[in-house]
């Protein structure tokens, strides 16, 4: 058994997640980098262990959703240091603006629960530089959405690397 197997995964999964961190490029995380870098794995690993017979759908899918959960894993560990040697993140510069669309959709007594629990989170970060509810949150939707990218990235990988062993 090939002790390298998941490499790529770590590889590719580590380099999507401080691409992702990057604050320009941030947003492009999981619509672009996560695919990506999904595809690239199952590609890497096919380079590595160039098999004999197609890569199945499951294969890919399991080389996606790993890689996605990787990239949430590096890049909720990323974010959380910078949070805290900061202070501050993009969700406490926009809970001002969120406040405000928030308040635009009349939601009532939720509103101002909704409202108190999101300041208390923004003033656990600027004091504390860390918040272990936001923390959570963040990990946890990160976990959903890169490995669903991450999945969709395995598929086109996996279109890819069968095309070029021409079956």
């Amino acid at each position: 058994m090939n002790q390298n197997k998941f490499l790529p995964v770590l590889v590719c999964g580590f380099g999507a997640a401080v691409l992702s961190t990057i604050p320009g490029l941030k947003s492009a995380s999981c619509c672009l980098f996560v695919p990506l870098a999904a595809a690239l794995s199952l590609v890497l690993h096919q380079k590595m262990n160039k098999p004999e017979e197609p890569y199945k759908t499951g294969i890919a899918l399991l080389f996606g959703f790993l890689t996605g959960i990787v990239i949430a894993l590096f890049s909720t560990v990323f974010e959380t240091i910078i949070t805290l040697i900061t202070h501050t993140n993009e969700f406490v510069e926009a809970l001002p603006q969120t406040e405000a669309a928030m308040r635009d959709l009349n939601l009532g007594p939720i509103f101002d629960q909704s409202v108190e629990i999101l300041k208390a989170l923004a003033n656990e970060i600027r004091t504390n530089g860390f918040s272990l509810f936001y923390t959570v949150g963040m990990l946890f939707s990160n976990i959903i959405i890169n490995s669903i990218f991450g999945m969709i990235g395995g598929m086109l990988g996996l279109l890819y690397v069968n095309k070029n062993m021409g079956r």
